[in-house]
């Protein structure tokens, strides 16, 4: 991807060596030494500048992305997408039930990361598949991929700070009691399984779920989830504890009466723009599969 971000330094950053003041806007140490390499990268009022020389008041810094390499292990392949934003930085893509995130094994030619690959193909872009919100291969929703090193690398640390705030929406039977809450309960792997998880109060990471009740209908209640945490299968396995399994979820609760697949749903992105600095929030409405069980 090419990429052009510009700075207009003030008085509170003169003096500061561009490195410094990239660093101070979150790139990496690597995204610097990437940058280094590539021609013509960092340039202060129109002229050829290095990482180690000084910004003064009033000047204009451009940096100039050019990535030329795409991830050779995700072949290109023709697969709608739900686009719901995008931008020079970031896309923002609600993502169907079935399709997994990234390609593996018995998934090689059906992924997003697959769709993206020929959606930038088609444009005559290069493509670097950097997905900062996974979601499980049967959850649907919403998940924020990065176009370059330097938005991939500022969204990344904002996940570890938790600075992505992730709301979803699940389907259990019966009626949530109480209504309102939040799980607290350490998950690790379950013994004897690579895939499945578990709550362990000895050797389980911290894990924390806040869930509300929207509604109850035919039989069913609709879950609202915020995550401060974001653990593998983390809401499957907390609902299940708090006594109310995601029906359809063929690991945690084979219920497969209304729902082929774990009735979890990502409605709701919101974090600020990597680049810009703006605030971003975005909804994706209930699928029909999950809307289905409701009525």
């Amino acid at each position: 991807m090419n990429r052009v971000i510009d700075y207009i330094i003030d008085e509170a950053d003169d003096g500061l060596r561009i490195e410094q003041y990239l660093r101070r806007k979150g790139y990496s140490g690597q995204n610097l030494a990437e940058i280094k390499r590539m021609p013509k990268s960092v340039l202060v009022n129109g002229e050829h500048y290095y990482m180690k020389q000084e910004l003064n008041t009033g000047d204009h810094l451009s940096i100039h992305i050019c990535e030329t390499k795409c991830s050779e292990k995700i072949p290109p392949i023709q697969i709608p997408l739900d686009i719901v934003y995008e931008d020079e930085d970031i896309i923002v893509i609600n993502k169907p039930a079935g399709m997994p995130i990234h390609p593996s094994l018995n998934n090689y030619t059906n992924s997003m990361a697959n769709a993206l690959a020929w959606y930038y193909q088609e444009q005559g872009k290069p493509f670097i598949f950097r997905c900062c919100n996974r979601l499980d291969r049967d959850t649907s929703g919403l998940t924020v991929v990065a176009k370059h090193l330097v938005s991939g690398n500022i969204l990344s640390d904002m996940v570890r700070r938790r600075d992505i705030h992730r709301e979803y929406l699940a389907i259990v039977r019966g009626h949530v009691s109480p209504e309102a809450g939040t799980i607290n309960a350490p998950l690790a792997r379950k013994p004897g399984t690579i895939i499945e998880r578990t709550v362990d109060w000895e050797q389980g990471e911290t894990a924390i779920t806040h869930y509300r009740l929207i509604e109850e209908r035919n039989g069913h209640s609709l879950v609202s989830l915020r995550l401060e945490t974001g653990r593998t299968h983390q809401i499957r396995i907390h609902m299940k504890y708090l006594g109310y399994p995601l029906i359809g979820d063929y690991l945690y609760n084979p219920d497969m009466e209304y729902i082929g697949r774990q009735a979890l749903h990502s409605h709701r992105l919101s974090f600020t723009h990597p680049i810009t600095g703006k605030p971003m929030e975005f909804t994706a409405p209930l699928p029909k599969d999950m809307e289905k069980v409701l009525i």
